[in-house]
């Protein structure tokens, strides 16, 4: 696999550095360099790449601005020599944060993890061409991580603004994924989970109680909101 790769950074010296570090990786391919974000929007609009090496502050537009700007499939890595944007950059779904000074070490480690990123992307959209049935898993992005979850093992999903919560069976504490409920539940296969909250998606096989207009798990009581409840209903008639 190739990845495309575009650098934009308004030091000169620092895109010539970025630039010499994307020569030494076989898997990228640079597609372009940019000292500005304007002309960086221009030229990724004209070329799509994959993926952009990418400084935040940047005089008229930085870079958290461009980042909102780009095309979806165009993953960001950070380039800057301040760590407040830490926080930023993961909820703009940047794949890895490099502080400057850079080192050929980090911009390394940060392009695997990009083609890490890449390959189960692939995958995962390969999987269901290739097999008859219905898949069986998953793949979410919790922190800097793209994690396989296999759909045996949830029981309910709750909805917080931006990010979702995935309640397991298997561990104690839910995966948090920068993501809506509408972008997890066309994720997930109708035929074994249903929304029954604005705020909550659960797993018809993992029902076992219902009480006052809740569905019970343990100490946890999941309401089922009004407009919601015709079609659990129906789900429930369907089983008796």
């Amino acid at each position: 696999m190739i990845i495309k790769c575009a650098i934009v950074d308004d030091e000169p010296l620092a895109v010539e550095l970025l630039a010499s570090y994307v020569s030494k990786i076989p898997f990228l391919e640079l597609c372009g360099k940019y000292t500005n974000a304007t002309d960086a929007l221009h030229g990724i609009t004209e070329q799509a790449v994959d993926l952009l090496f990418l400084d935040i502050q940047m005089p008229e537009l930085n870079g958290l601005e461009l980042s909102k700007m780009i095309p979806e499939d165009t993953r960001i890595v950070f380039t800057t020599a301040f760590d407040q944007y830490a926080v930023d950059s993961f909820r703009v779904n940047a794949l890895d944060y490099l502080l400057k000074p850079i080192s050929y070490a980090d911009f390394l480690e940060a392009s695997n993890k990009a083609m890490q990123w890449f390959q189960l992307v692939q995958q995962s959209e390969q999987q269901p061409a290739a097999a008859t049935e219905a898949p069986r898993s998953i793949f979410v992005k919790s922190e800097y991580k793209l994690l396989q979850i296999d759909l045996d093992d949830i029981r309910y999903i709750e909805g917080l603004k931006d990010y979702v919560k995935i309640y397991t069976e298997q561990s104690p504490h839910p995966i948090l994924s920068l993501m809506n409920m509408k972008a997890i539940e066309q994720l997930l296969p109708p035929s074994r989970f249903i929304r029954v909250h604005r705020s909550f998606i659960v797993q018809k096989s993992k029902i076992r109680e219902i009480e006052r207009n809740r569905i019970v798990f343990g100490d946890v009581y999941i309401p089922i909101g009004n407009s919601y409840k015709q079609a659990f209903q129906d789900f429930i008639n369907s089983q008796q």
